[in-house]
């Protein structure tokens, strides 16, 4: 996780996944004429890529309008896409000592305060100081770092933005690839904790079942992160069903998944008839 970095903010990332929902069978759920829909909305841990914060909301409920409501420590840097791209939030969040790292739409409009030099042989192709046209008038508070960087793996120029102006921007660059961890987690969610199934119709069914998974994920990235045995999730949670009526200890199988488990005596063997 963070330990990928040399700096010492708690790293996080932001974002929702949508649940989608038969309109018919969740009407209370109706996000369009024939689809129903709720949002997951989680904040991940990059210290061990584990969720701190969860809600789940109406389908139609934007990313941003969860966001907004959201509080993190000062010092912490939060990791987020386009869907949070609201200035004034970014202000407050600037204003309470909190670090981001974000894409710029391409609509932005801003001007350039400074440029600053980027590093030869990098994939760096900008490293500037703007402010945008909406918060001109508030001050230096409100200037902003734009980063433009060629992503070889897509062939394609990405451009970043952030309110931190001491890292590097190539650093600023991969903290934004780490967003991904928290797409991986959601992955992860939905197809093995069979969100996509469910076993009731009603709100409260749907909410009970998302909520089981969030918290069996938690305890299966658990025994994962405490294991000695190098776990893939998929096949610590294949793996895990299959041991239920298994009688043995729980730590020595994660530890030792391909040891043999010991011999039981028959209990019928063990009275006198």
């Amino acid at each position: 996780g963070k330990r990928k970095f040399r700096f010492k903010h708690k790293l996080l990332s932001l974002d929702a996944s949508m649940v989608e929902l038969c309109a018919e069978s969740f009407a209370w759920a109706k996000y369009k004429r024939t689809k129903g829909a709720l949002n997951v909305h989680l904040v991940l841990d990059h210290d061990d890529y584990l969720p701190c914060y969860a809600v789940i909301t109406e389908g139609k409920v934007a990313d941003i309008t969860e966001g907004r409501k959201m509080t993190f420590q000062p010092g912490t840097l939060v990791v987020f896409d386009r869907g949070y791209a609201d200035y004034t939030w970014w202000l407050e969040l600037t204003r309470g000592g909190v670090n981001f790292v974000t894409r710029l739409k391409d609509t932005a409009s801003y001007g350039i305060v400074e440029s600053r030099p980027v590093p030869k042989a990098s994939n760096v192709l900008l490293d500037e100081v703007i402010v945008l046209v909406s918060q001109q008038e508030i001050g230096p508070e409100a200037r902003l770092r734009r980063i433009e960087v060629w992503v070889e793996e897509k062939q394609t120029t990405m451009v970043f933005v952030t309110n931190n102006m001491k890292l590097a921007a190539q650093t600023l660059a991969r903290i934004y690839k780490e967003r991904w961890q928290l797409e991986l987690f959601f992955k992860a969610l939905k197809p093995c904790m069979k969100i996509k199934t469910f076993v009731g119709t009603s709100e409260n069914a749907v909410q009970i079942q998302i909520w089981t998974a969030l918290i069996a994920m938690l305890i299966l990235k658990f025994l994962q992160l405490k294991s000695t045995f190098n776990w893939s999730l998929s096949n610590l949670i294949a793996l895990l069903r299959q041991q239920p009526f298994v009688h043995r200890d729980l730590w020595t199988w994660i530890n030792e998944p391909f040891q043999a488990p010991p011999e039981v005596e028959d209990p019928r063997l063990m009275f006198p008839l």
